[in-house]
């Protein structure tokens, strides 16, 4: 062991020692030439004089100094020093082979105001503004045929997760523009899983903005971030696309269509997809297409993709059959004073599951186990449609609509037997059932707003009008027979049929003036109006063998309610903006007036109520440098009971599970505290983040059950106080680069702590929960030739309870990843994918580990046009979809349908034409900033 630890330490010497004899160092410091104040977030970058590549950058520190260090070279080369407003500083070399030291570097401001917008030479990697970070896209190397995504995972900062969503040092981006203009919905997976990373010149990131703090110039309120991708000048007139079709074994399949016209200003764009992989159906994977559980992603299969509030392509449990097809239009009308953008979407899905679940269920006296069986096929066909339209007025008044339509037909059939046992394993009840039903679902929603701003800077008006018009229409046959074996109850035998009917209207009224009194400090005022009316009918009838029809109404399974809540919001908001420090203090009155009705066994009863009580938003946020910051947000909120928790309505549709309201609970109050803390060295390329929450609930409103011999329970609810849950997270990462080596690291923690009440058979209990888990994953990129990315994720959870039978339950997870890719020999693309999954203390039955292997082989042809690959999902033939669940009542095992081994074979073409000039010129060629207008920029 010694001698081998001894050699692993002087192979390590002996390589730094060659590395640092390849290297030489670049250093100064940038400060103002006026001033000499430090320039702070200064670009500084070597370039190549032969074809202007970017070899390596750094970012000037606090001080305005700066350490770079990069490969010897005989090869001429150019040293930048680029700053927003300033002239850039260009010093050539013609061979870089001793330590260079820069001195004082004094940069000129520029006279030339759209000096950012038109940049003479190549653009620098980075550069940092007020409020945005921009990326030029040409120095971060991705191979040709990657995605956006590829190319955002090579940015320093961003992080982009194995569900797609992505982070800024940090902060979790929620919307992705293309040239300031959403695509296919702000969720923008659809933009940066299908678009070429070769088509985006810039990629800008910066604070989330609502459309009132976007137009009139306000700091962002939100701590989320939105990233613009913009279209390269010689590639926004044209189309480009890519078509795919596979067939494999076990009548596998998918086809895969993505179209783009571009004229400018003008963008339309068409996608379409068929397949039975549990793929959403248009994630262009550079190495698994649009597999299913493929790159990043395992277990049942992928996640949806949000479109104008629907989620599209959401596999869930089981094997999804998913056909889709989308448009999406983008057009600039007279001369930029009217934008529009509008998609439409129609997904028609068919899922099929098998489900086994075993429930341990805690109460004070002991433990029983419900064991049970499902089988369910569920088809859907959505339709989605949603547009924005933005018109200036005039030069200060900007008016805009955005209409948004779904709709959803759904037919759902499912057959399950159950049956549960004590501890003795003495039978309790054992029950199966049949049910078939059909639902119809339709929403409207629009949000209208005007933004008037005044010549006196700051000073500004917003109305904003909003509308949520839904229905939800359901009918089906429930065959079911529970049978009791504790007591005498009589076996509870059902054939009926069921007609529910569910509408939900809501109008939002908002009118806000805001009037800057100093040049950092505005105040605020406004007043709010909303109003929400929600009624619920259920009609069922029994089976009539008289009539052999449903005929004979059933009115204790039969009800109707009625919800409306109007409510008048005042409030006064002071705002604060100094260069480093910014905070915002919202205090308002809500007055709502609460009415709730209810029909039923011939009974109506009436609960009228009427609630004043506060509202407190209060947040701040410290600019300690660039990349470093600390945001926290408090937030007090009030929350009325809902009607089904108030209303003395017997819900008696599960044999198993009665539940009823009580009129007598009180409006949940609520604490929460959020906090973020950002730290990213650009210079070094390493970043810090930590997050953390903390609630604390007053009158929660919890669940107050009983059971009966048969453990058949009846649940109502109650307000009980001192309940909290808390969230911590944090992660550190860093990026090195020797050689044609690169190395990332990285290192995450998160920890979930919890504590829930209830009451069940009249004791008290307490559920104390908590979750840890750390994370860490390493990349090696080897040129374009080698890419290795191993990961290890640890899951634990625990729960300590109070007043139940046992103490204490625990579990853990291990999850072990290892991705590689290579691109050798030329042409040939080979990726896999091997992971492990371990579950600990899943019951005997459920498996508890499990290997998945997936890999994929693909050859490039036709100058790269064309692409034929073999694909191998499940290797191994192991794949499982087994999980635990512990909450404060229940541990449950559950598994369900997984897709198991299949091989397909598929051919992917490439289509494409630009006009104009072509991609961006070399030196001496100009660049343009990007299509749409995306203020706050």
């Amino acid at each position: 062991m010694y001698y081998r630890s001894l050699l692993t330490s002087i192979v390590l010497l002996w390589t730094s020692l060659l590395f640092s004899q390849n290297t030489v160092e670049i250093k100064g410091r940038v400060v103002d030439a006026l001033d000499q104040s430090p320039l702070e977030s200064a670009t500084v970058y070597l370039s190549s004089q032969k074809d202007s590549t970017v070899l390596d950058y750094t970012i000037s520190n606090r001080s305005g100094s700066f350490s770079l260090e990069v490969r010897k070279t005989d090869e001429p080369t150019y040293i930048k020093v680029s700053f927003i407003g300033y002239q850039q500083y260009s010093r050539s070399i013609e061979a870089l082979n001793d330590p260079l030291d820069l001195g004082i570097i004094e940069l000129q401001e520029s006279a030339d105001e759209l000096a950012e917008v038109v940049v003479q030479g190549e653009a620098p990697p980075i550069q940092v503004k007020k409020d945005t970070l921009e990326f030029n896209a040409a120095s971060f190397k991705v191979r040709p045929d990657s995605n956006v995504e590829t190319l955002l995972k090579q940015l320093p900062g961003v992080e982009v997760g194995t569900d797609g969503k992505i982070t800024v040092n940090g902060k979790e981006v929620s919307k992705v523009l293309v040239d300031g203009k959403p695509f296919f919905g702000n969720d923008g997976q659809i933009a940066t899983k299908n678009l070429p990373s070769d088509l985006i010149e810039k990629i800008q990131v910066s604070d989330t903005k609502t459309k009132e703090e976007e137009l009139s110039g306000e700091d962002a309120s939100s701590d989320e971030k939105t990233i613009n991708l913009t279209i390269k000048q010689g590639k926004n007139k044209g189309y480009f696309g890519r078509a795919t079709g596979g067939y494999g074994t076990d009548d596998r399949y998918e086809a895969n269509l993505f179209l783009n016209y571009f004229n400018e200003g003008q963008r339309i764009s068409v996608l379409g997809g068929s397949n039975n992989i549990n793929s959403i159906g248009f994630s262009m994977d550079e190495i698994f297409d649009a597999m299913g559980g493929g790159r990043n992603v395992w277990g049942n299969g992928q996640g949806g993709i949000n479109v104008n509030g629907v989620s599209f392509g959401s596999t869930g449990s089981g094997i999804t059959t998913s056909h889709l097809g989308g448009l999406t239009f983008a057009d600039d009308f007279f001369k930029d004073k009217l934008e529009t953008d509008a998609s439409y979407f129609y997904t028609q899905t068919n899922r099929e599951n098998d489900n086994r679940t075993e429930q341990i269920n805690l109460t004070p006296e002991g433990e029983f186990t419900s064991n049970s069986e499902n089988t369910t096929v569920n088809d859907s066909r959505d339709h989605s449609f949603n547009a924005n339209l933005e018109y200036e007025l005039d030069s200060l008044t900007t008016i805009g609509f955005s209409p948004t339509l779904n709709k959803t037909d759904s037919d759902f059939s499912s057959s399950q037997t159950q049956f549960s046992v004590d501890e003795n394993g003495d039978l309790l009840n054992e029950s199966e059932s049949v049910n078939n039903s059909s639902a119809n679902r339709e929403s409207f929603r629009s949000d209208l707003f005007i933004v008037r701003r005044f010549s006196k800077k700051g000073r500004y008006m917003n109305f904003r009008f909003g509308n949520n018009n839904s229905s939800n229409d359901s009918e089906g046959i429930n065959r079911s027979s529970t049978v009791f074996y504790q007591n005498d109850d009589p076996d509870d035998i059902r054939d009926q049929k069921e007609i529910n009917e569910n509408k939900t209207d809501n109008y939002s009224l908002n009118l806000r003036y805001t009037e800057p009194i100093t040049d950092s400090l505005s105040l605020t005022g406004g007043i709010g109006y909303d109003t929400d009316k929600s009624t619920s009918s259920r009609e069922t009838f029994n089976f009539q063998e008289a009539t052999g029809d449903y005929t004979d109404r059933n009115d204790p399974l039969s009800n109707y309610t009625e919800s409306q809540r109007n409510t008048v919001s005042p409030s006064i908001g002071l705002r604060m903006r100094k260069s480093k420090l910014q905070g915002r203090l919202n205090l308002g009155t809500n007055i709502t007036d609460y009415d709730n009705s209810s029909i039923y066994l011939g009974e109506h009863t009436k609960l009228k109520e009427q609630y004043i009580y506060p509202s407190v938003r209060a947040n701040l946020r410290y600019e300690m440098s660039k990349g470093k910051s600390l945001f926290v947000n408090y937030n007090y909120r009030v929350n009325l009971p809902s009607a089904t928790q108030l209303l003395p309505v017997e819900d008696l549709s599960n044999p198993l599970n009665t539940t009823i309201g009580n009129p007598d609970l009180d409006p949940t109050r609520g604490h929460s505290v959020y906090f973020n803390y950002n730290n990213y060295d650009f210079a070094k390329r390493t970043g810090f983040f930590a997050y953390g929450n903390i609630s604390y609930d007053e009158n929660k409103i919890v669940n107050v059950t009983t059971f009966d011999e048969n453990f058949k329970r009846t649940t109502t609810y109650q307000n009980l106080n001192g309940t909290y849950s808390g969230i911590l997270g944090m992660n550190w990462n860093t990026s090195r680069k020797k050689e044609e080596h690169i190395f990332k690291y990285n290192l995450g923690l998160n920890a979930n702590l919890s504590m829930n009440r209830g009451i069940t058979n009249n004791e008290n209990f307490k559920a104390h929960n908590i979750s840890i888990s750390p994370s860490g994953s390493f990349t090696w990129e080897y040129g374009e030739l080698l890419t290795v990315e191993p990961s290890y994720n640890f899951n634990y959870n625990e729960s300590r309870y109070t007043n139940y039978s046992i103490d204490k339950t625990s579990n853990f997870r291990h999850t072990f990843k290892i991705l590689t890719t290579s691109y050798w020999p030329k042409n040939i693309v080979f990726g896999n994918d091997f992971g492990y999954t371990y579950n600990s203390n899943i019951a005997d039955g459920f498996r508890k580990s499990f290997w998945l292997w997936n890999s994929s082989i693909g050859y490039n042809f036709m100058k790269d046009k064309m692409t034929f690959k073999v694909k191998v999902y499940d290797l191994l033939d192991q794949n499982v979809g087994t999980m635990r669940t512990i909450t404060d009542s229940y541990i449950q095992d559950v598994e369900n349908t997984v897709l198991k081994r299949y091989v397909m074979f598929s051919l992917s073409c490439k289509l494409d034409k630009f006009g104009g000039k072509g991609g961006p010129e070399g030196p001496g060629g100009r660049r343009r900033r990007g299509g749409g207008r995306f203020r706050g920029f």
